[in-house]
């Protein structure tokens, strides 16, 4: 059996997923402190890929990446390399389409951060960038690794965007998606039963991991809250 399409969904969710952890944290905090109409604005444009169909950001993909459009020609004249039709294309797809995911669950946890703890930081002289690293960080990290592990997840499994921009080369650009699309369309379906099995098994894996850090947020919660009634 061809391990390939596991090893690159596995390395594609990775370097997606390690990219949007740290965009989606920074959009996350400075749109939640721009104005309501701003805010409304950027919300809607940075979410707007979890509500497309992955096919259609993949075909606006191919809009400003292809070999003939201004920024895939660009890196073709200048690098000599297509962006498109690679195992790294994919990371481009990818990493558009769970973005938001992670953008709205970091944004989340910030709005539910406690701004008197900031107040107070800054009343004793903490720098902003302290405030953020070792109070904010902290008390969010919970949602915010949450977010993470559902946007690896969601890398794992994508499809639409990721066939169109890097097609299905086995043993280039192969993923474990569009492994069992190709599987089945050509009758192998126990091949194509083997892979499903495994990406589910991965996801349930993952969710796991998701519920586990859900329950570890909600445990200091009820804590206090049990504190507070003893008072």
């Amino acid at each position: 059996m061809d391990w390939f399409p596991l090893w690159n969904s596995l390395r594609i969710a990775a370097i997606s997923s390690f990219f949007v952890f740290f965009t989606g944290i920074a959009a996350a905090y400075y749109v939640a402190r721009l104005p309501r109409v701003i805010k409304g604005v950027l919300d809607v444009v940075l979410t707007l890929p979890l509500v497309l169909p992955p096919t259609v950001v993949g075909y606006l993909l191919l809009l400003v990446l292809g070999p003939r459009r201004v920024v895939g020609a660009w890196f073709l004249e200048l690098f000599g390399f297509k962006l498109v039709m690679t195992w790294w294309s994919a990371i481009f797809a990818t990493s558009v389409v769970i973005f938001p995911l992670m953008y709205r669950t970091a944004r989340g946890a910030f709005e539910a951060f406690d701004e008197t703890l900031s107040h107070a930081g800054k009343t004793l002289g903490l720098s902003n960038s302290y405030i953020f690293w070792r109070i904010r960080m902290p008390c969010c990290r919970q949602g915010i690794l949450a977010g993470a592990v559902l946007a690896f997840a969601r890398a794992l499994g994508e499809y639409g965007a990721t066939s169109m921009i890097a097609g299905y080369t086995p043993g280039k650009t192969a993923t474990i998606s569009t492994t069992v699309y190709q599987l089945w369309r050509t009758n192998q379906e126990q091949e194509a039963l083997t892979w499903v099995l495994i990406n589910m098994a991965i996801s349930a894996v993952v969710l796991l991991a998701v519920n586990m850090l859900e329950r570890r947020q909600r445990t200091p919660q009820r804590k206090e809250r049990g504190h507070g009634s003893h008072r």
